[in-house]
């Protein structure tokens, strides 16, 4: 029988939680196993992507002229780069809604995990399904003619811009992934998709809309990272006399910036808000 004076270890009262980066890294296998089990989604999303490219390089490309007269396939392929990175959009919301309809964001919540991990591991994710569709729409574009003219810095600074952007929107799809419901909603995410993209300097020049709808094309974030990639790829593009057009690179930095500060935060809250 132990003296009362006698010393015993303190108890721990404190929760074996696995740390945010090894959580984070058992949900991204987790990601990456559910596309090797199921490629289906992948491949349809890299087919469908190819295929835009072919319609615009070799039925639609006779009917815009290219400024300057350069090559049209140079011309386009920096607009389909960012498009791609638009088209993730609904990609992201879709895996995020799926989770949450079937249950698996609420047990995930029950575990003793990281609350910030799900998220984490959702934009990673992401993250590499995008170098992935980069690399693919890449070697596309080198099969049809396109060429980037800058030197391999200005190459990879252009494709770090790319893949800027795709990080602020893959906050974007999380947080409409978390508040919207059903798949009507979800349609009505890939129905913005288009408007979003096309509203910009990716196809058309914004001097020929009207003088309202293209301020608001000079000021899409797209607009920003074609024009930028451009630029940096040494690729034929419509210029511009407006402040926007003409700081493109700074904007191509600055409105994922922002996204991500807008839409991080209230991604983070409104999952911490899930169930109540």
């Amino acid at each position: 029988m132990s003296s009362p004076h006698t010393l015993t270890p303190p108890v721990d009262l404190t929760p074996d939680r696995p740390a945010l980066l090894n959580d984070s890294g058992v949900l991204i296998g987790r990601g990456l196993a559910r596309w090797r089990r199921d490629p289906g989604a992948l491949i349809a999303s890299l087919g469908f992507n190819i295929l835009i490219v072919l319609m615009f390089a070799y039925l639609f490309g006779g009917a815009l002229q290219v400024p300057g007269g350069g090559s049209y396939r140079e011309f386009l392929m920096p607009g389909m780069f960012v498009m791609t990175m638009v088209f993730g959009i609904s990609l992201t919301t879709i895996a995020v809604a799926e989770d949450l309809e079937r249950g698996l964001t609420d047990r995930i919540r029950s575990m003793p995990v990281s609350p910030l991990a799900p998220l984490v591991a959702r934009a990673v994710a992401d993250m590499l399904f995008a170098l992935v569709t980069l690399a693919v729409l890449l070697l596309t574009g080198l099969a049809i003619g396109w060429r980037a003219h800058g030197g391999v810095d200005a190459t990879l600074a252009a494709v770090g811009l790319i893949l800027l952007l795709r990080f602020a929107l893959i906050w974007v799809g999380i947080f409409l992934g978390l508040v919207t419901r059903g798949q009507t909603a979800v349609v009505a995410v890939q129905t913005l998709e288009f408007p979003l993209g096309f509203l910009s300097n990716a196809f058309v020049a914004p001097s020929t809309m009207p003088a309202w709808l293209g301020a608001v094309a000079e000021w899409n974030p797209l607009s920003a990272t074609v024009g930028a990639t451009r630029e940096l790829f040494g690729n034929p593009g419509w210029g511009g006399e407006s402040w926007a057009a003409q700081h493109y690179p700074w904007l191509a930095v600055a409105w994922p910036i922002v996204l991500v500060v807008v839409f991080l935060p209230l991604s983070v809250a409104r999952y911490r808000r899930l169930g109540r």
